[in-house]
């Protein structure tokens, strides 16, 4: 049994065929580009063949799992792009299912991860802040896709304006221009000779000791803790697994994350959160896509090593 496995993001589209016991038969990525749905099809028709099983795609949302729509904040030209049967066409015969993309790297770390747990939330901490569920060993989406989506949890009642028009969510302070944005104007400055500054430079900085950045992880890994613990205070979840390009800066914002749930933890089941790093990296999505496939087909999946 193979399926293929289809990660949307907003920036790159990756997509690998993987069998039933979870290896990786080959992978591919490609820039989104001025022609996303060229791309797609180009992708699809390279690695789709006989004996392909079912597809899983996650992608960047929002999402509409059931009406199989997507509407990717970075990709303009998808706003409420029928992306299921898109595939579909390209694939006649061949079941397809779409969840996040967040979903999916929860899944996937939950499946391959080797993280030994029986539930999940996975955080991917970037651009935005996304977020995914699996409860007792099954993706746990919600009524339209979007559960889990912890990036969209408010945690300033007085916080600013929210691309999604909210207020105060966590993506506003914990997603990697929001952090730049606030260091920017609390003073920090970058030599021009050392590029933009960006989360990667503001990473740098931190490790160099430059308070000001600091001061934005801190602020950043605190406003990650009030979000966690109000999830894993509704879902009696243990195991958090924090993937994506801000949560690449590693103990920069890990250890002063834990540090803030474990001064705020107060019941029992929230004191023994056990937070760690993505160990799938940028091939989460898409172990998790293929779980999806998997799944829909009626396997039943256990987390492996």
């Amino acid at each position: 049994m193979t399926v293929l496995a289809l990660d949307i993001g907003g920036t790159k589209f990756a997509v690998a065929r993987v069998d039933a016991a979870g290896e990786l038969l080959d992978r591919a990525e490609h820039p989104v580009g001025q022609a996303p749905t060229a791309t797609l099809r180009g992708l699809v028709a390279d690695f789709a063949g006989p004996g392909l099983t079912g597809v899983g795609i996650g992608s960047a949302g929002p999402i509409d799992a059931a009406a199989g729509t997507v509407s990717p904040i970075n990709i303009p030209r998808w706003r409420g792009y029928r992306l299921v049967a898109a595939v579909q066409r390209l694939v006649p015969g061949v079941p397809v299912t779409l969840a996040g993309d967040a979903q999916c790297m929860a899944l996937g770390e939950w499946w391959r991860g080797g993280h030994d747990c029986g539930s999940l939330l996975g955080v991917v901490v970037s651009t935005g802040v996304g977020g995914g569920l699996v409860i007792d060993g099954r993706p746990w989406t919600g009524r339209t896709g979007n559960a889990g989506h912890i990036g969209h949890v408010i945690v300033d009642l007085d916080g600013e304006a929210c691309v999604c028009g909210a207020r105060g969510c966590l993506e506003t302070v914990a997603g990697g221009p929001s952090m730049v944005r606030w260091a920017l104007a609390q003073g920090w400055t970058l030599a021009p000779a050392t590029g933009r500054p960006d989360a990667r430079a503001l990473a740098a900085a931190a490790r160099g000791g430059a308070p000001i950045p600091l001061a934005a992880f801190r602020r950043a890994a605190g406003a990650l803790a009030t979000a966690v613990l109000n999830t894993a205070t509704v879902l009696d979840v243990r195991d958090v697994v924090i993937g994506g390009g801000v949560a690449a800066a590693g103990d920069l914002l890990l250890d002063p994350l834990r540090a803030a749930i474990a001064a705020r933890a107060g019941m029992p089941h929230l004191r023994d959160l056990r937070v760690s790093s993505t160990t799938l990296e940028r091939d989460a999505g898409l172990y998790g896509a293929a779980a999806l496939a998997l799944l829909a087909s009626g396997m039943t999946l256990r987390p492996t090593p």
